[in-house]
């Protein structure tokens, strides 16, 4: 509960603030209320008696679509850019071609999940090496993708073998997705 929750404190400051964001920003917080409805219809079609594949399936291609143009916008090198939208429409192909059975098939959520680890190294690459000196630690741009690189990292791992646990048994691994999913 606390993790499906814990979106709604950065959601709260996405709406208060809203008027002072940049518009990278804004596309984050867009994508804060996108996630929040996936967390919420997520808990509502069990209840429903509805799979809930077909959410999982369709957040997995709007985080991709999300995170590709955020950091599309951040990048400050073409060629950095042109490779964004390839590796966005790569995972988007291989997620969509993969999303029938999620769980025995994890390559639909590891495709972007190696993908936005990609953006997030380049990323760190790119601030690392700007010739000005930046206090990178109050942008909000180094924290947004810190917790890309932190989640993505661990949580790949949780999804690429989750269709190997026994169904009685992956509660218990999905606690290190919520986890990481609080902290990110």
């Amino acid at each position: 509960y606390i993790s499906s929750f814990s979106g709604l404190i950065p959601l709260i400051a996405f709406v208060y603030n809203f008027k002072y964001l940049d518009k990278v920003a804004r596309i984050i917080g867009f994508f804060l209320i996108v996630s929040a409805l996936s967390d919420l219809l997520q808990w509502i079609f069990p209840i429903w008696h509805i799979d809930n594949t077909i959410v999982i399936s369709a957040f997995i291609v709007l985080n991709i679509i999300f995170f590709g143009i955020i950091y599309y916008r951040v990048f400050i090198n073409l060629a950095m850019r042109r490779l964004t939208i390839i590796l966005s429409a790569l995972a988007i192909i291989i997620s969509l071609y993969y999303s029938k059975n999620i769980y025995a098939e994890p390559w639909a959520n590891a495709a972007s999940s190696i993908v936005f680890i990609i953006f997030a190294l380049i990323y760190f690459y790119q601030l690392l090496n700007l010739q000005e000196f930046v206090h990178i630690e109050k942008q909000g741009l180094f924290w947004f993708n810190a917790a890309v690189l932190f989640y993505f990292s661990i949580n790949i791992f949780v999804v690429m073998l989750i269709g190997r646990i026994p169904v009685e048994e992956r509660a218990q691994y999905y606690i290190i997705q919520n986890i990481t999913n609080i902290i990110a």
